[in-house]
């Protein structure tokens, strides 16, 4: 059959569509050269007419055509309603396996609305003469050959883009004309806009009623505000008009009031262009984004300035809630308020909200299995009856759990976390329903709700973004689902998400947290370092003082929301998974955690994730904790199955005691410190320094060497060449003292009291000396030609000696022994693997800390840093060490600086270290390349036979085997360090750690 021919039989028709349908689709399956259903398939199992299925809501339906994976089909009779035919195919997806394609149509018309996941959806319309195109034809022959043809080119994400772009855009003008006091306003009204928006895409909003208003404001600008005005009225009325159209009703609090800001034309216009994007499709998370983009040019910023609230010394709460919408940093302000990846929020949302959820629907099945074999087993009906309402008795339970079950984000921003929750509680709520109807269990009035998510959130904007956000993913979900949004009113008022801050309340009480069976988020990354500054003396006080017992000292603002959550876990025996920075693991935010887990078990965990903050990547780490709920469940680190994890988000090693400790070894302290932190201008180049050292003697008859260090830092340790020098007074100078050192100290003076170092400057006593001293630094030191260095943050555990004349800065750690074993010892891949296991991290690069992997690592009995070099220097395993460390550090020294490229210079001046400077251009060019990093990536043939010699003595030092794999030798490190642990009287102060069984 041609076009021509299909088209002069169809046109005009006006039959019933039972009486036509299959008639007509053959005939298009004719034109179209495409196979039916009849000829193509005669099970009906893939490609048919008339398919049974369950509709959302329990009943049984037929669905006209189905063809699996590709779509979907539904007539109409002539003149009727094609959008209510779409409506009803909707109900008819998920149990149609969820094709691409939803297709309705009457003999004159075809309507093809794409149904991919995660895409926009796109209707395309083709109408009986349109078949005369070739394209048209292509289009729908492709519903049966190629489903993907139809994929739209545009996504949710990039109709999200250009919405955000717009009305940012209009954001920024209103705040410029209108002034950062009215940012609350210019916020509140542009959220109403967005909304109306959407509201008009999905329908609720009839007749493209908001196009009309704008295109009528563009002819008559003076008119915007009263019609706006009248629309906003009409949607908080629950009979209201506009003109002589009836408005939905939509109340919650978004419609509060009829305030409007006028717009200018050009603003009226982008509206109107913005009215064309398929907003129905937004992602919800364009209320965070919008107004990072458009209310303030320094993103975040705005957000948290949108609400000035005057400091009150007396109120702890309100003095933070004005600290934290004022003051923040760039990088702080406006915390949560911000698009958080989808994929990284079900790394929590799927694990402490569903898993739980999907296991308990699985035991409900079981249950009911059993009761209904007890009934079929029956040999009466009063049994055979009680057995089976047991059975239902079990899955209405189970159904009102569901529909009392409450998620809380205890710092929701703009709802990102409550959304995605929301969203897959709906979809499991309405699998289960499925599920049920064919398992022939009772119906229930039992739903998920809005009313199902919490959230606390301390910005008043940010709060009711989250409750819209919350609305525009609940109506999206109807619209996909159902077809239809039927709620009166369409909006709640969603009183769970709370404007207020969830650590103290506005007393300085502690707050408390709603009760909720999952608690998630993305609480506020802040240091301890920062939280006076950013939240005030008054409310970090008050903080430390309630929490006194259950937070340490120096443990980050994330630490407060993992107490809490903990403490409310316990209570209602529940879940909770955070996103937090990975300072989680170490120090007194990993004590804060250990101390109040308890009987609590982390379950989900990911060590370290990329994370989007503020425009810049972060490093962070995902912990999922739950009281113990008797449901079995495996345990995963990183997306692999382990059997434990510990505190520090850390796989449990195979250690025979199920307590241990990892204890700080008396033997090892004091050994490894931290390099100076300098807190001023104190660093300066070379030229500079060269000057200074040349001047004559001051009028203390002293030289300027007496207080000018060469200094490198972690980049300097890893590549050769640098020339930095340091301004060092010491320890016990006083100002008068320093002062006689003319030259450094006049050039630090100036500088110290000039802007902006001068504030700072102002607020120390002693400032020509450093913020911190370093005296235990300078005291292990002294006296030594050379000692061990490593960087604090690199890919590789690097160490590499040190000439005792140079100051190292913070980004180094001193190791205060300068003999070989010591440094063989450090270098073996068994303090690697130690270092890694109990380190941290920043971004992707381990952290290398005193503390942790320094002072708890046992080395072999008899070579402890505790013991002089001369003590072993007889004993064969140290003389095995010291000679394959020695040519390791020979020949890397040899590589990084070749003597066919290099040449030393004597310093300007006597007692400072040689220059090692390039003979030419070329060779500098070459040196550059020369790193320890690169080194250890290109990790030649040489450098590995070097070290697996050095591993060799080193395990020979311990008695292990020279193939002694990473767990074992960890385990073996373990059990080493309990048992000098136990040795010490009293024991150090140590992180218990417990298995779950214990």
């Amino acid at each position: 059959m041609n076009p021509e021919d299909f088209i002069a039989k169809w046109r005009g028709n006006t039959a019933n569509e039972k009486k036509f349908y299959q008639s007509h689709f053959n005939d298009l399956c004719r034109m179209l050269e495409v196979p039916d259903p009849n000829s193509a398939d005669k099970t009906g199992e893939e490609y048919c007419f008339e398919k049974n299925v369950l509709k959302l809501g329990g009943a049984s339906g037929y669905a006209d055509v189905w063809k699996r994976n590709h779509f979907v089909w539904e007539y109409k009779g002539s003149k009727k309603n094609l959008t209510a035919a779409h409506a009803q195919v909707k109900q008819y997806a998920d149990a149609l396996g969820n094709p691409p394609l939803l297709i309705v149509s009457d003999s004159q018309e075809i309507r093809i609305h794409t149904n991919f996941t995660n895409e926009v959806a796109v209707t395309h319309t083709i109408r009986l003469g349109d078949l005369m195109s070739v394209e048209a034809r292509r289009m729908l022959r492709a519903c049966w050959t190629d489903p993907e043809y139809l994929r739209p080119k545009e996504t949710r994400a990039t109709v999200t883009a250009q919405a955000a772009a717009t009305v940012g855009t209009i954001a920024a003008e209103l705040r410029h004309r209108l002034g950062d006091e009215q940012s609350r306003r210019i916020a509140h009204f542009l959220n109403r806009i967005v909304f109306c928006l959407f509201a008009q895409n999905i329908g609720l909003l009839p007749d493209l009623i908001f196009s009309d208003l704008l295109e009528d404001s563009v002819q008559d600008q003076a008119g915007f505000a009263p019609r706006l005005k009248n629309l906003f009225r009409a949607m908080k009325d629950p009979q209201g008009y506009f003109g002589n159209r009836p408005i939905p009703w939509f109340n919650g609090g978004l419609f509060d009031d009829d305030d409007v800001i006028d717009l200018g034309g050009l603003q009226i216009r982008a509206l109107l262009d913005a009215a064309k994007l398929d907003w129905g499709s937004i992602e919800p998370s364009i209320f965070g984004t919008l107004f990072e983009r458009g209310l303030d040019p320094e993103k975040r910023k705005a957000m948290a300035g949108l609400f000035d609230v005057a400091p009150d010394a007396a109120s702890p709460a309100k003095a933070a809630k004005a600290a934290k919408a004022k003051g923040l940093s760039k990088a702080d302000k406006g915390v949560g308020i911000h698009y958080t990846d989808p994929e990284k929020i079900m790394k929590i949302v799927e694990p402490v909200v569903l898993r739980p959820l999907r296991a308990e629907w699985e035991q409900v099945k079981e249950k009911v299995a059993g009761l209904r074999a007890k009934r079929d087993a029956a040999k009466d009906d009063a049994s055979r009856t009680r057995h089976e309402n047991a059975a239902r008795d079990t899955y209405l339970k189970f159904r009102h759990r569901l529909g009392k079950y409450r998620v809380l984000d205890p710092a929701c921003g703009s709802g990102n976390f409550l959304y995605m929750a929301l969203m897959h509680l709906k979809d499991l709520d309405r699998a289960i329903e499925q599920e049920a109807r064919t398992l022939g269990l009772p119906a229930d009035d039992e739903r998920i709700t809005p009313q199902c998510v919490l959230g606390i959130e301390i910005n008043p904007y940010a709060a009711e973004l989250a409750r819209t956000t919350v609305w525009i993913g609940e109506l999206q979900w109807q619209m996909k689902n159902a077809g239809a949004v039927k709620r009166t009113p369409i909006l709640g008022s969603l009183k769970g998400i709370e404007n207020r801050d969830a650590l103290l309340n506005e007393d300085g009480t502690e707050a408390q947290w709603p009760k909720a069976d999952a608690i998630v988020g993305n609480p506020p990354f802040l240091g301890s370092k920062k939280m006076r500054s950013n939240l005030g003396e008054v409310y970090v006080d008050s903080l430390r003082a309630i929490y006194k017992n259950r937070v340490s000292g120096q443990a980050d603002l994330v630490s407060w929301w993992f107490v809490k959550a903990l403490y409310c876990i316990k209570i209602y025996q529940g879940r909770f998974g955070f996103v937090a920075t990975n300072t989680i693991n170490h120090g007194d935010s990993l004590e804060t955690i250990s101390r109040n887990l308890d009987s609590c078990i982390i379950f989900d965990a990911w060590e370290s994730l990329d994370w989007v903050l503020d425009g810049a990547a972060v490093d962070v780490a995902i912990c999922c904790i739950k009281y113990p709920d008797g449901l079995s469940e495996d345990v995963f680190l990183n997306g692999n199955k382990v059997s434990i994890i510990l505190p520090g988000l850390k796989r449990v090693l195979p250690i025979e005691n199920h307590t241990y400790f990892i204890s700080k070894l008396r033997q090892n302290i004091n050994i490894c410190l931290e390099g100076y932190s300098y807190g001023g201008p104190f660093v300066i180049k070379g030229d500079l320094a060269r000057r200074l050292l040349n001047e004559p003697l001051n009028p203390n008859g002293k030289l300027n060497s007496d207080v000018i260090s060469r200094m490198i830092g972690g980049a300097e340790l890893i590549q050769s060449s640098s020339d930095y020098f340091v301004i060092d007074f010491g320890t016990q100078l006083s100002e008068t003292e320093a002062a006689y050192y003319e030259a450094p100290f006049t050039y630090l003076r100036n500088l110290i009291f000039s802007y902006p170092q001068k504030e700072v400057a102002l607020k120390r006593d002693i400032y020509w000396r450093f913020r911190r001293s370093g005296a235990a630094l300078r005291h292990a030191l002294a006296g030594k030609q050379r000692f061990i260095a490593v960087p604090k943050t690199s890919k590789y555990r690097l160490f590499r000696f040190v000439d005792g004349r140079i100051s190292i800065a913070g980004t180094l750690n001193a190791i205060a022994r300068d003999d070989y074993t010591s440094f063989g010892i450090l270098h073996s891949s068994f303090h690697a693997f130690w270092a890694l296991y109990m380190g941290s991290k920043l971004e992707d690069r381990p952290r290398y800390t005193p503390t942790t992997c320094f002072e708890t690592f046992p080395f072999p009995e008899g070579l402890t840093p505790d013991l002089p070099a001369s003590a072993y220097a007889d004993d064969p395993r140290a003389q095995a060490i010291a000679a394959a460390a020695k040519e390791l550090d020979e020949k890397r020294e040899a590589w990084l600086n070749p003597p066919d490229l290099v040449k030393i210079v004597p310093e300007v001046v006597p007692g400072y270290p040689d220059r090692i400077l390039p003979k030419n251009d070329k060779a500098a060019a070459e040196l550059k390349k020369r790193t320890l990093t690169n080194l250890y990536n290109q990790r030649p043939a040489w450098l590995d036979m070097l070290h697996k010699r050095l591993d060799e003595a080193v395990a020979a030092a311990y008695g292990w085997p020279a193939n002694i794999s990473e767990e074992e030798a960890l385990a073996k490190l373990f059990a080493l360090n309990q048992e000098r642990a136990a040795k010490q009287e009293p024991k150090p102060k140590g992180r218990k750690h417990k298995e779950a069984d214990e």
